[in-house]
């Protein structure tokens, strides 16, 4: 289900850094609320859920809402910050027909092979109307994402990512409809010179895939940017809603 393998120096680089702040986890938050009512009760999918800091996060705010924390990568789920963590992926989810009431990816939709027979699979599990809530960055949707600046031949590998209106076909295939889409921005970094301090190459599916070459200037670019660039590090990602 991945791009790249997620072995134990790719999980140990994500959970010392792919982790949002509480400041970033806030918009997204609120961006979640705007397509789900969390209740008491209600259960939550979170799909491809790497070390589990967003299960973690949403037993935080919904203490009265289960969470089912799903990932494939045996490495990943050694270091996951929630319990527990199980194995699944987006061909075989452990859940009964109908049984869910959303569901959540977030930065895992690229990594599908078969994005309809994902499709099929969520709404196997999903109850009628449940939302899939996509957190992404998308093909072609790149202006958003500081990385890209430093590493342009990223680029290029994001055009092997699905684009919005790929995924969006793909869940069609399976009953699914667009309910919603936005970019909600992040802070990253506190500033460009923390983000370069703790870049993990490991960390990142577009940096893995892109020559040690253009890696090794790339950090280069960013090191001597953080020089006299003192702001926080705001991106953006996409959430795509369907239903």
């Amino acid at each position: 289900m991945a791009l790249i393998k997620y072995d134990s120096a790719d999980a140990a680089a994500f959970a010392a850094t792919r982790h949002l702040g509480d400041d970033a986890l806030a918009g997204w938050r609120t961006a979640i609320t705007r397509y789900l009512d969390p209740r008491p009760g209600m259960r939550l999918l979170d799909l491809g859920c790497g070390t589990g800091s967003w299960a973690r996060a949403f037993r935080t705010w919904w203490p009265d809402m289960a969470v089912l924390a799903v990932e494939p990568s045996a490495a990943m789920r050694d270091r996951a910050v929630f319990e527990a963590v199980i194995p699944g992926d987006a061909a075989d989810i452990p859940a009964d027909d109908a049984s869910l009431d959303a569901a959540w990816l977030s930065t895992v939709i690229h990594h599908v092979d078969d994005l309809d027979g994902a499709a099929r699979e969520l709404r196997r599990v999903l109850k009628p109307g449940a939302p899939v809530l996509i957190r992404s960055v998308f093909a072609g949707r790149h202006e958003t994402i500081g990385l890209f600046r430093y590493f342009p031949e990223a680029v290029a590998v994001l055009d092997r990512y699905p684009s919005v209106a790929r995924v969006e076909a793909a869940f069609a295939t399976a009953g699914f409809t667009a309910a919603g889409f936005e970019t909600v921005p992040e802070v990253t970094a506190p500033s460009l010179h923390d983000a370069a301090v703790n870049l993990r190459r490991e960390a990142h599916t577009l940096l893995q895939l892109i020559s040690d070459d253009a890696y090794a200037a790339g950090l280069s670019r960013l090191r001597e940017a953080a020089l006299t660039d003192t702001g926080p590090v705001v991106d953006a990602l996409d959430l795509l809603v369907l239903k």
